[in-house]
C-alpha cells in the first residue's frame, strides 16, 4: 500500500490522482485547506486543476426575444467569462426570430472551457403568461390568499399549461401536473380560477405568440366552444417590463417533478380541481388507453401495466391474463384501408384507361376529375392546408386531427408521442450487487490473417531483393580505404557531367583600383567627401569602405568587414535563385524607330508672332473659315473679334452680362459670317455685320431671320428650349438669335455643312447634348439618357456619324440609323478633349491625366499611340484642317506641336513626329493653356491661356 501522504514521486502522484478523481470537489477543497501532507495537497490541486479545465459553466438569465444586446445583464455576464457577447447576441436574435420582439425568454447558456458557448431557450415565464391572460396586469398581489386582483377560467389554465408543456424538461411531466403548478402560481399572484369564463376581455387578445399552438381535438373543442376563443399563443410582452414579478418557486420555469400539490388544497377555488383534472385527462387520453385506464390503479404502474394476475377456477393457481390489443392507435391496420387494391402493378399501366384500379370487391375505380392550374392555385391560397396528394387514389386525401397534431409536433422539434419520456430512469440490468457477470474482454475468434504470411513483409523483402540484384545493396561490402590525412586537393581534376538544371554561381566582380592598399591620390577622399561618407546611411553608401593608402603591404591591417561580406556572399549563394540569361547582342540604335528630321517637315509654328491681350481668362478661340478674323471668349462676358494680321480688336459683344462665355465656334460656311457663343443657360448666334462685306452681312442676317417668318419655327419638343429674336438695336449690333437652353453649355461644335450645331451642358442631365438646326429653329436631344458624364462631342467630317466623349469612353453613333457603331477604350481616367482628322479615320483624345491618345478606327478600339510628354492635365487637342500637323495644350503652360501624317495606303500606319514645344504662357490659378485653334490654310497656330493672352505662332 502506497503512503500518499509522504510519497511524492511521479508514479505515486499519478496513482493517487487517479484514485481521487471520482471524489466530489468539496473533498479536495477541504483537503487543500487542511494541508494534511505535501503529497495529498499536490494530488488535490492536480485533480482540481483538471476539473477546472474540463467542467463547463451553466448560466441562466431572462433575455427579451430579438433584442439581445451587449448591455446588462448579457454583457457583464458573458464578458466576465471571456465570451464575446456580440456573437451571442447575433445568434440569440436569429434563433428568436419567430417570436415577437421583446418577449422575455428564459435562456440557459453553457460556456465550455475553450470559451465557446451554446444555449437553449424556453417558453416565457408562467407569471408573464398569467398577467397577459388576466388583462395585462402589472404585477401580482402582495397578499396572496387575502386579496384577489383578477379572475381567469379553467380554459385559460389549460392553454397556459399547454404552452409551458412545450418545454423539453416539462414534456414528460404530464399536462395535469403542469396545470396544477399553473394554478398554484396563479393563487400566489392573487388570481382566482373559476369554472366558467366570466372575464370581459377577449382571450385572443390576451395570449398572442408567433409560434402557433397545437390544435385541440374534437373532444377538447367541445369544452371550450362556449367561450369562442382561439388556441393560445405567446404573449407580446414589453421588453422594458420587469424580468419577473412574483417569480417564486411555484413558477413552471423551475418546475419540480416531486411537487404533487393537489388542486383540492386551494380553498379559493373549491370546484376547480376536479374540473381541471377531468378536462385535462379527457383531452390528453389516447384511443388505445381506454382499457388501460379502466384497470385497477395498482396495475397502471411499472412493467406489469399490460397484464394482470387472476386465480384460475380450474386449478386454483394464479395465472397472468394479458389485456386484448385494440388495433387502433399505433396499429399497422391502417394499411388495410387502401381502397385501390392494385398491389405491385405500376400506375403507368392505367394511364390510357378510364379507371385507376380495382377495389377489394373487384370493381373498377374510375379516375377522379383532375383540377387545372387555376383551381389548384385557388385551393392552395384559399383552401385549408390539411390535404396531401395520394398517388394511389390520384386525388387529395384529408389528414385527420391526430395526423395534423403529429406533423405540428415534428415541425416544432418535439417528440411524436407526448406520452413518451425521453429521459426515463436507466434500469441497471447487469450492475449492482449479485448481478455481476464475468465475461472475456473479447470473445471474437482469431482472424484468418493471424495464420497467413504478412503481405507487407513480403513486399519489403522483395524490395530488398530487387536492390541486391540491381547492385544498389551489396552484401558483405568491403570497407573503403581510409582517406589519408594529407593529400593534394587539386589532384582529381576529372570534369563531371553537369546536371540539366545546374546553374553555376555568379562570379564576384574583380577588385578595382580604388580597393588597392596603395591607390592613386585621386581615389582618396578629401575632408568633405569623408564627412559625407560618414553621415550617409550604411545601406545608401556607394562604397562599403573608405579608401586608404599604405606604403607597403606589411602595414595593411585586418579588414573589419571580411566576415560580414563572406557571410552575405554565402547567404546570396544559398538563398538567392539563379537564372540563366541569354545575352542579346542587339544594337540599341536599331530599336529606335527611324524618324525624319524636323527640318525636313517644315513649315510648322516655331515662335510667337502676335499676342492678343484680354482683361480676364480666355476660355475659347476660333478662326473664321476665310482666315481673316479671330474670335475669343473671355470670363468677363465679352466675345471679341480680332484682325489676325495686325492684332486689332475689330468688334465685341457683351453677351455674358458678367458671366463667363465658355465656348464659341465660327460657322464653316464661307458664304456667311456667323458665330455661335455659349454662356449661362443661353446660346447666342452672332455676326460682325459692320466689318464684313455687305453680301456676307446680308446672307448672314437672312439665314438667321429666315425661320422667324415660319409660324411653326421655334417649336421644339423640349419645353426648356426657346428661340428668341433680339430687339432692333441688338440685331444691328450683330446679335441675331438667342436660344434659351437647360444647364450651362460649355462646348459648341458645327456640322461641316453649316446648318446644324451641337452644344454640351454636362449639368443638364438627359438634355446634356442638344443638336440645333439653324434654318428651322428646332432643337432635339438625341440621347434620352447617358451612362456617363458627357465631356465633349464632335461631328464626323465626311459621314453622318457623331462622336460622344464621356468621362472614360468615346462612343461613335450613326445619326441615320440611330445605333451605336463602336466604343473606343482609351484606358484613361478622365477625358478632356477630342478632335477628328479631316480624313475621318483617325482622331486624337486628350485627358486630364497628362496623356494624348491617337486612335486609328481601322485598327480597333485601343489607342494606336499614347503620347506622354505633358507634365500636367491636357486641356485641348487640335488637327490642322489641311496640313499634316496637330497640337496639344496643357496646364503646364506649354503647347506641343507634332507632325502627324496619315497615308492613303491602308497598310501603312500613321507617322507621328514631335516637332516643337512652345512655352509662351504663364500659369494662373494652376491653369495654363485652355484652348487651341489652327489657321484654315496656313501653318499658323493660336493658343488661349488662363493668363488672359491669346498667342499667334508662326513659322
Amino acid at each position: 500500500m502506497v503512503d500518499y501522504s509522504r510519497d511524492t514521486t511521479a508514479d505515486a502522484l499519478a496513482s493517487a490522482t487517479a484514485w481521487f478523481a471520482p471524489l466530489p470537489p468539496a473533498f479536495f477543497v477541504i483537503l487543500v485547506e487542511a494541508n494534511v501532507s505535501p503529497g495529498l495537497t499536490i494530488c488535490a490541486r492536480i485533480v482540481m486543476s483538471k476539473g477546472a479545465q474540463t467542467v463547463a459553466t451553466t448560466l441562466r438569465c431572462l433575455i427579451p426575444a430579438q433584442k439581445a444586446a451587449p448591455t446588462p445583464p448579457v454583457g457583464p455576464l458573458l464578458g466576465a467569462r471571456g465570451v464575446k457577447s456580440m456573437d451571442f447576441c447575433k445568434e440569440f436574435n436569429a434563433k428568436t426570430g419567430h417570436l415577437i420582439a421583446g418577449v422575455p425568454t428564459p435562456t440557459q447558456i453553457t460556456i465550455n472551457p475553450d470559451r465557446t458557448f451554446s444555449f437553449t431557450i424556453r417558453s416565457p415565464p408562467t407569471t408573464h403568461l398569467l398577467k397577459k391572460v388576466a388583462g395585462d396586469i402589472e404585477k401580482g398581489t402582495g397578499q396572496p390568499g387575502h386579496e384577489t386582483i383578477a379572475t381567469i377560467s379553467v380554459k385559460h389554465i389549460y392553454e397556459v399549461a399547454r404552452i409551458k408543456s412545450m418545454d423539453k424538461d416539462l414534456e414528460a411531466k404530464g399536462l395535469e401536473n403542469v396545470a396544477r403548478s399553473v394554478i398554484s402560481t396563479a393563487k400566489n399572484m392573487g388570481i382566482e380560477v373559476v369554472d366558467q369564463q366570466n372575464v370581459t376581455n377577449d382571450f385572443k387578445s390576451k395570449l398572442e405568440i408567433n409560434t402557433p399552438a397545437e390544435e385541440i381535438s374534437e373532444d377538447d373543442q367541445s369544452l371550450v366552444e362556449s367561450d369562442g376563443d382561439e388556441p393560445a399563443e405567446f404573449p407580446e410582452i414589453n421588453a422594458d417590463s420587469e424580468a419577473s414579478d412574483d417569480d417564486d418557486a411555484d413558477s413552471l420555469d423551475d418546475y419540480d417533478s416531486d411537487d404533487d400539490t393537489s388542486l383540492a388544497s386551494f380553498s379559493s377555488v373549491p370546484s376547480t380541481s376536479s374540473n381541471v383534472s377531468d378536462f385535462i385527462e379527457k383531452a390528453t387520453k389516447k384511443p388505445d388507453e381506454t382499457d388501460y385506464y379502466a384497470q385497477p390503479a395498482k396495475q397502471k404502474l411499472g412493467f406489469e401495466a399490460t397484464a394482470r394476475t387472476i386465480k384460475s377456477d380450474a386449478t386454483g393457481e394464479d395465472r397472468t391474463v394479458y389485456r386484448e390489443i385494440d388495433p387502433g392507435y399505433g396499429s399497422d391496420s391502417s394499411t388495410e384501408d387502401n381502397q385501390n387494391a392494385t398491389g405491385d402493378v405500376p400506375a403507368e399501366w392505367y394511364e390510357d384507361m378510364p379507371h385507376i384500379g380495382y377495389d377489394i370487391n373487384g370493381k373498377k375505380i374510375l379516375k377522379p376529375a383532375t383540377k387545372d392550374e387555376l383551381e389548384r392555385f385557388l385551393e392552395h391560397t384559399e383552401g385549408e392546408a390539411d390535404t396531401v396528394p395520394s398517388k394511389n387514389m390520384q386525388q387529395d386525401v384529408k389528414l385527420t386531427q391526430d395526423e395534423l397534431r403529429l406533423i405540428r409536433r415534428l415541425e416544432q422539434g418535439q417528440l411524436p408521442d407526448d406520452a413518451f419520456d425521453p429521459y426515463a430512469d436507466q434500469v441497471e440490468f447487469f450492475t449492482g450487487k449479485g448481478k455481476e457477470m464475468i465475461m472475456p474482454i473479447s470473445g471474437a475468434p482469431e482472424p484468418k490473417r493471424r495464420f497467413l504470411p504478412s503481405k507487407w513483409e513480403h513486399e519489403k523483402i522483395m524490395k530488398i531483393a530487387r536492390a541486391i540484384r540491381a547492385g544498389r545493396i551489396v552484401p558483405n561490402k568491403p570497407k573503403p580505404q581510409p582517406k589519408p590525412s594529407f593529400y593534394a586537393i587539386w589532384s582529381n581534376t576529372d570534369e563531371h557531367t553537369p546536371h540539366v538544371m545546374e546553374a553555376p554561381a555568379p562570379q564576384e566582380a574583380p577588385p578595382k583600383t580604388i580597393e588597392s592598399f596603395n591607390p592613386p591620390p585621386e581615389y582618396l577622399f578629401n575632408d568633405q567627401e569623408r564627412k559625407e561618407w560618414e553621415e550617409t546611411e550604411e545601406q545608401d553608401r556607394k562604397l562599403k569602405f573608405m579608401p586608404q593608402k599604405y606604403s607597403n603591404l606589411r602595414l595593411v591591417p585586418a579588414y573589419a568587414n571580411l566576415l560580414k561580406e563572406r557571410f552575405e556572399r554565402c547567404l546570396d549563394l544559398y538563398l538567392a535563385p539563379r537564372v540563366r540569361r541569354t545575352k542579346l547582342n542587339i544594337d540599341p540604335e536599331s530599336l529606335v524607330p527611324k524618324l525624319p528630321s524636323p527640318r525636313e517637315l517644315k513649315p510648322f509654328p516655331i515662335y510667337n508672332a502676335i499676342s492678343y491681350t484680354h482683361n480676364s481668362r480666355v476660355r475659347s478661340i476660333s478662326v473664321d473659315p476665310t482666315g481673316t478674323w479671330l474670335a475669343s471668349a473671355a470670363d468677363d462676358g465679352y466675345v471679341r473679334v480680332w484682325e489676325l494680321s495686325v492684332g486689332r480688336c475689330a468688334y465685341s459683344w457683351d453677351i455674358g452680362e458678367g458671366e463667363p462665355v465658355h465656348s464659341l465656334e465660327w460657322c464653316p460656311d464661307k458664304e456667311v459670317s456667323l458665330l455661335v457663343a455659349t454662356s449661362e443657360k443661353q446660346v447666342a448666334v452672332l455676326s460682325p455685320l459692320a466689318i464684313v462685306t455687305p453680301t456676307i452681312a446680308k446672307n448672314s442676317s437672312k439665314r438667321a431671320d429666315f425661320a422667324f417668318a415660319n409660324p411653326q419655327a421655334g417649336t421644339t419638343k423640349i419645353p426648356e428650349i426657346k428661340y428668341t429674336r433680339p430687339n432692333e438695336s441688338q440685331r444691328e449690333k450683330g446679335i441675331l438669335i438667342k436660344i434659351e437652353v437647360p444647364g450651362t453649355p460649355k462646348q459648341t461644335v458645327w456640322h461641316r455643312k453649316g446648318d446644324y450645331f451641337a452644344t454640351v451642358a454636362s449639368d443638364a442631365g438627359s438634355k446634356s447634348v442638344l443638336i440645333h438646326q439653324l434654318s428651322k429653329h428646332q432643337s432635339q436631344a438625341p440621347f434620352k439618357r447617358s451612362k456617363g458624364s458627357v465631356q465633349k462631342v464632335q461631328f464626323h467630317p465626311t459621314r453622318p456619324q457623331f462622336f460622344l466623349v464621356t468621362q472614360r469612353y468615346v462612343k461613335l453613333y450613326d445619326l441615320v440609323q440611330q445605333t451605336l457603331l463602336k466604343t473606343l477604350l482609351p484606358g484613361l481616367r478622365w477625358l478632356s478633349s477630342i478632335d477628328v482628322h479631316p480624313s475621318g479615320d483617325n482622331l486624337i483624345i486628350g485627358s486630364y491625366d497628362r496623356k494624348v491618345c491617337w486612335f486609328d478606327l481601322d485598327l480597333g478600339d485601343k489607342p494606336y499611340k499614347t503620347i506622354r510628354y505633358h507634365n500636367r492635365a491636357v486641356r485641348a487637342v487640335k488637327y490642322h484642317p489641311t496640313l499634316p500637323l496637330f497640337a496639344s495644350s496643357s496646364d503646364d503652360g506649354s503647347v506641343q506641336v507634332f507632325h502627324g501624317r496619315v497615308y492613303d495606303d491602308l497598310s501603312t500606319n500613321a507617322l507621328i513626329v514631335p516637332l516643337k514645344v512652345l512655352k509662351y504662357h504663364t500659369l494662373s490659378s494652376g491653369l495654363g493653356v485652355l484652348d487651341l485653334h489652327w489657321h484654315p490654310t496656313q501653318p499658323f497656330l493660336f493658343s488661349a491661356g488662363a493668363d488672359g493672352v491669346v498667342n499667334f505662332y508662326s513659322h
